[in-house]
């Protein structure tokens, strides 16, 4: 099966040795996001609320380069730096991934000590295409 990276200047260049996302057969993997603002590279504000706007945003970017939306993930993780932040994280994501009669994606949210750049929250996504 053959893979095809996926990238945008919409959304943050990789600070790394991986792609923004890989295609492979008709699903998208997307690396983790955290908040950066594409045009910078650098972390947005400092709250939990922006940082999670700012990642789901990439992350649209990401998406709609490899044709998809969020209409089509079917899976998610969240990265928490503090589990106190599950409700604020929680609001601004239920407005992209919320579903009108359709089921959302699953989803596994994981509390960690640390994330790059001190991010408080990173999300990774797997859509179909």
């Amino acid at each position: 099966m053959s893979r095809t990276a996926i990238a945008t200047d919409q959304a943050p260049a990789a600070i790394g040795p991986y792609s923004q996302a890989i295609r492979v057969g008709n699903l998208v993997f997307t690396a983790g996001q955290i908040p950066l603002d594409p045009a910078t590279q650098k972390v947005v504000a400092p709250g939990i609320a922006e940082q999670t706007w700012r990642v789901m945003e990439n992350l649209k970017a990401i998406l709609e380069a490899a044709g998809t939306n969020f209409e089509r993930v079917v899976k998610t993780t969240v990265f928490l730096r503090d589990f106190n932040d599950f409700a604020a994280m929680n609001a601004v994501y239920s407005k992209y991934m919320e579903r009108d009669g359709e089921a959302p994606p699953a989803r596994t949210t994981v509390g960690v000590s640390h994330l790059p750049k001190d991010a408080l929250v990173e999300i990774e996504m797997i859509a179909e295409v």
